[in-house]
């Protein structure tokens, strides 16, 4: 990475809606792999103007090299649920957000969740769940041929401790503006509902808001504007990166806050129900909840930097070093939301945004349903599809 781009102030340097055909409309399908954190992507040309979601084809791709199917059976189907516009080739063109589904087109490849989380979110839909994640990251840049190290420290070694890097300005402070600017403008551009970005407290980390988003919806935004992320970084020759504690010591770790709020806590007496009937829920649930906020988040929630401890529940008004913050403004006018400070950035935000509706609004009524489809992806790919075939021939011969 040289100095040039480190510094880079110009984030409209590449024109990419230059000489786009736009008699022709170019489909980006985006689905989650085999990893469950990453994303992958290919284009799809259409020859008609897309119009609705009832206008794009479900399609296929090789699941044998995303981890999530074998060579022998390795096709996996691509359902369109989200369409926003593309903010890197303009109009006409979309970005087509998929789930993924095995041949029978009935079965959910591994780590697709979002299945689920759409079932909690329909039937909880009268309590009006509303969303807004703090998205945090690390800007990384290489150093050699493998090694990957924040933008901005010295190559190998520390910068200054925290304390001069949130919402920092300044050259000796702030390490990637350019980037996070234009991610913000590309987001904005394709129509996602960003409500803001800030500087985090290490050099490097940023954090950029989803919300307010009602149900499902909350998910969609977020993984689009991971990818949209994702595609910035890859102009700037910089990886992103949502490890929880990327860097170990004393250093922030890396978390997607949740806050939220439903129409019972948005109403008159809202505060007093979030902390007398919420609070006592949520600590009930806390070990079953927390197995669906991220992996290797023990890392982080250590109860310094920010964080509650990983085992332990507990909450306080406009207390950032408890599971849960209530806000001052909730206490002060009685009425709104509540922040859960425990998943990490690496979450899957339908898992969260499905257990806390769940936990809350359902009687926790899936929430173990949710802990087993979770636990079925961390499966070795091999053993789950031994389990899925042996379900299928179970099922053929009922």
């Amino acid at each position: 990475m040289t100095e040039t781009i480190e510094n880079l102030r110009d984030f409209n340097y590449y024109q990419l809606t230059k000489d786009v055909n736009n008699s022709v409309v170019l489909a980006e399908y985006i689905w989650i792999d085999g990893t469950g954190e990453s994303l992958r992507s290919k284009t799809k040309v259409y020859q008609t103007q897309i119009k609705s979601l009832e206008d794009l084809e479900w399609w296929t791709y090789d699941g044998s090299s995303t981890d999530q199917a074998v060579t022998r059976f390795s096709e996996i189907y691509l359902k369109p649920v989200r369409v926003v516009k593309d903010p890197f080739r303009g109009d006409p063109h979309i970005l087509v957000l998929c789930e993924t589904y095995l041949p029978d087109k009935k079965t959910p490849a591994r780590y697709n969740f979002r299945w689920i989380a759409n079932q909690i979110m329909e039937k909880a839909k009268d309590h009006k769940p509303w969303f807004g994640i703090e998205q945090e990251y690390f800007l990384l840049k290489r150093t050699g041929t493998t090694h990957l190290w924040p933008l901005g420290w010295p190559t190998g070694g520390f910068p200054y401790p925290q304390g001069r890097y949130y919402c920092s300005i300044g050259e000796r402070n702030n390490f990637g503006r350019a980037l996070a600017e234009a991610h913000l403008r590309a987001c904005l551009n394709a129509g996602l509902k960003i409500a803001g970005l800030n500087a985090e407290v290490a050099p490097s980390q940023w954090e950029f808001q989803i919300g307010i988003a009602e149900g499902i919806e909350i998910g969609d935004h977020m993984w689009l504007a991971r990818y949209i992320l994702e595609r910035i970084g890859e102009e700037f020759g910089i990886d992103i990166n949502y490890d929880p504690k990327p860097i170990l010591g004393d250093w922030n770790g890396s978390g997607a806050h949740c806050n939220y709020s439903t129409v019972t806590t948005r109403s008159e007496g809202g505060y007093r129900y979030i902390v007398d009937k919420l609070m006592p829920i949520l600590k009930e649930n806390h070990l079953e909840m927390i197995k669906l906020y991220g992996q290797k988040n023990e890392l982080r929630l250590t109860g310094r930097h920010e964080t509650g401890k990983y085992d332990q529940f507990t909450w306080g008004d406009g207390s950032r070093g408890c599971s849960v913050r209530v806000p001052i403004i909730t206490k002060e006018q009685g009425q709104g939301y509540f922040e859960d400070r425990r998943p990490a950035a690496n979450i899957d935000p339908y898992l969260v945004s499905a257990a806390l509706v769940d936990v809350t609004c359902l009687n926790s009524e899936h929430l173990k349903q949710l802990n087993s489809v979770f636990e079925d992806s961390l499966k070795p790919l091999g053993q789950q599809i031994f389990q899925q075939q042996k379900e299928q021939f179970q099922q053929q011969n009922e």
